[in-house]
């Protein structure tokens, strides 16, 4: 089909946006998405939807010490940005006025679409800002939304492997569904479709990293087509590549998350002062919609929207983009260099960071760009060697932050580095010390950040999503918190070291113990080891945390009621058991304490949540390691 022109038409109350192949039809000034046509539907968005929630960008919020707020994001003014023959892009945007402080979402907000010729599909980016007289705010999230023909879309898409016929609309509320402990979780019941009927439905349960996902969508019955978020970057995202967010769920519902807090906690939500300048360009983002005629066809729309996101992030940054605050390829710089590890106690050699995730970040702390959310992040693995380019950086001053799988920590370099406007910054190398100050005793796990390496059991049979049944992501299967009472009914885990192994025999995750009235009571984990002699000096004990909710975590040494060696109270916020997570936001602890607390013979390090009340509270180890005292002879 030859490329037809785009074409713009004004109307009172919206504006259409037509290439021949997709026709967009927003409201003006709000900026609302109320229809999209292609493939044969003269609307993809669910027309039983009020026509501001169909496709939408909206955004959690509050102002410091103040309760929650959510607000739809409107527009009040209007504009053509560029319109021509071969592009169209118009604004939708709204200014905050001091005279409505306290009242209003102190932040002015200028939502963009873009529609291209012979394009199927459009562009969608934000550009946030705040002035010097704004108040201050605290921003949770943020995303743009689609909900989808309910009639239509039926089966959804986020990787090769998960891919399901999901529930109605109606079927996640009562009588049709049985509501769980967690708010998001129903068990269907008598859903409209019988083959789902005694599956647990949950939105977290479809969550990824964003350096696993990228592109995650759906596909319609009758015609078949397919509807596709997809990510050319990251950049813009908060929390750096191991950030879990939503994607796709029941509704039919399609997410393209820039900000949030789930698996992480309020820690990574943007704080901004009273008085703080600021501007983020959040996207652009690319819908892309592909059709095919034959049910027999219908996955291939899948395997076509994998080509083109490949193909989206080759043309990243797009040259298209007008805003002067969206850099395109010549305006921005790189970084490149190689990293090593140095630790002496596995090699005496400097050992090249292979598959290392190495990254720029506007924080200076190890370990932060966890949390970060104001600025830009911009990562890529290390190769065989542990050599990195990282291209297309926006110019400005960055840490260099990295973490490398099999080792603990976080990498941070001391000296920071500023990106310049064409130029690659070359750092040589880069070395790496991880915590350690003895030669190793023994570990649990493989430090890779997440609890991936041990036991998940199988879900209870009243509680499956047959979607993770024999999956390598069985751990996304609501209720596994109770199956550690299942599986210890009596007494707490006991492991130990040289004849349990830690894939068969070390629970996932350190949680509560169910008890007889539906209570939840803290627990103690015991690691027995043997000490065939004791040295005399300080022993240290590295916990890395993969993940933490509220947890009470105390350490003690061969005595279960004698005084802590680690004490930490309410750790963290992430909530990575109640939404089905392997990870959340990582910690690594070092426990040091005198080898008078030893014997010869059998010892025990006992790990304790001491606090109890319900089954979301816990942690997850990534890995365990104790250090035996440094010889004199070693550094």
């Amino acid at each position: 089909m030859a490329k037809q022109n785009v074409v713009v038409t004004i109307q009172t109350s919206y504006v259409i946006l037509s290439n021949g192949i997709v026709k967009l039809t927003i409201s003006k000034p709000g900026g609302a998405l109320t229809g999209i046509q292609y493939g044969g539907l003269d609307n993809l968005l669910d027309i039983k939807t009020t026509e501001s929630q169909r496709g939408y960008w909206d955004i959690n919020w509050n102002l410091p010490g103040g309760q929650d707020r959510y607000t739809l994001l409107q527009g009040t003014e209007f504009s053509i940005v560029q319109a021509n023959k071969d592009i169209a892009e118009v604004s939708f945007r709204s200014s905050w006025d001091s005279s409505s402080r306290g009242t209003v979402l102190p932040l002015s907000v200028d939502k963009r679409f873009i529609l291209r010729s012979g394009i199927s599909g459009f562009y969608s980016y934000a550009i946030y800002e705040r002035t010097a007289n704004c108040p201050a705010l605290v921003l949770s999230q943020t995303r743009l939304a689609f909900k989808l023909r309910r009639e239509k879309f039926h089966y959804m898409a986020i990787t090769d492997e998960k891919q399901r016929i999901m529930p109605m609309p109606e079927d996640i509320l009562p009588p049709r569904c049985q509501e769980l402990a967690l708010p998001e979780s129903v068990l269907l019941t008598n859903p409209t479709n019988p083959d789902l009927k005694g599956q647990v439905e949950d939105k977290y349960q479809y969550s990824m990293d964003n350096k696993d996902g990228g592109l995650h969508g759906w596909i319609s019955s009758g015609p078949f087509v397919g509807f596709w978020i997809i990510f050319p970057s990251n950049e813009f995202r908060n929390g750096g590549p191991t950030k879990q967010n939503l994607t796709v769920h029941t509704g039919p519902t399609v997410l393209a998350m820039f900000h949030g807090v789930h698996y992480l906690g309020e820690d990574c939500a943007a704080s901004f002062t009273e008085g703080e300048a600021w501007r983020k360009v959040l996207g652009p983002i690319f819908v892309y919609l592909n059709s095919t005629s034959s049910v027999s066809n219908a996955h291939d729309l899948w395997i076509d929207a994998k080509k083109q996101r490949l193909s989206e992030m080759t043309q990243w940054p797009y040259n298209f983009v007008s805003s002067p605050f969206f850099l395109s390829e010549k305006e921005r710089g790189s970084l490149s260099g190689r990293l090593f590890v140095a630790d002496s106690y596995v090699s005496k050699n400097l050992i090249p960071a292979k598959n290392a995730h190495i990254g720029l970040a506007p924080t200076t702390s190890a370990g932060a760009w966890q949390i970060e959310s104001k600025g830009y992040q911009f990562w890529v693995q290390t190769d065989s060697n542990g050599d990195f380019v990282i291209n297309n950086v926006v110019p400005g001053v960055y840490a260099v932050h990295g973490f490398v799988p099999g080792f603990v920590g976080d990498y941070l370099d001391k000296t920071l580095v500023t990106i310049h406007q064409g130029i690659e910054t070359q750092l040589g190398n880069l070395s790496y010390n991880p915590p350690r100050d003895g030669p190793t005793l023994w570990e649990i796990g493989y430090p890779d950040r997440t609890a991936i390496g041990y036991y998940v059991p199988d879900a209870h049979p009243l509680y499956i999503n047959k979607l993770f049944v024999n999956s390598p992501e069985k751990y996304r299967q609501y209720g596994l918190w109770d199956r550690y009472t299942d599986i210890h009914p009596k007494s707490d885990q006991v492991f130990m070291i040289g004849v349990d192994d830690p894939k068969k025999d070390w629970f996932f995750m350190h949680v509560t113990r169910r008890t007889t009235n539906r209570g939840y009571s803290p627990t103690t984990w015991n690691i027995k080891f043997n000490i065939d002699e004791v040295t005399s000096g300080i022993y240290n004990l590295r916990l890395a945390i993969a993940a933490s909710n509220h947890a009470w975590f105390q350490v003690r040494v061969n005595n279960p009621n004698g005084a802590p060696v680690c004490d930490v109270f309410d750790m963290g916020s992430d909530n990575a058991i109640g939404r089905h997570g392997i990870h959340g936001l990582y910690q690594l602890l070092s426990v040091s304490f005198n080898s008078s607390l030893l014997v010869k013979g059998e010892n025990i390090i006992f790990l304790t949540q001491a606090r109890g009340g319900n089954e979301f509270l816990g942690l997850f180890y990534d890995y365990i390691r104790l250090e035996g005292p440094a010889a004199a002879s070693e550094p």
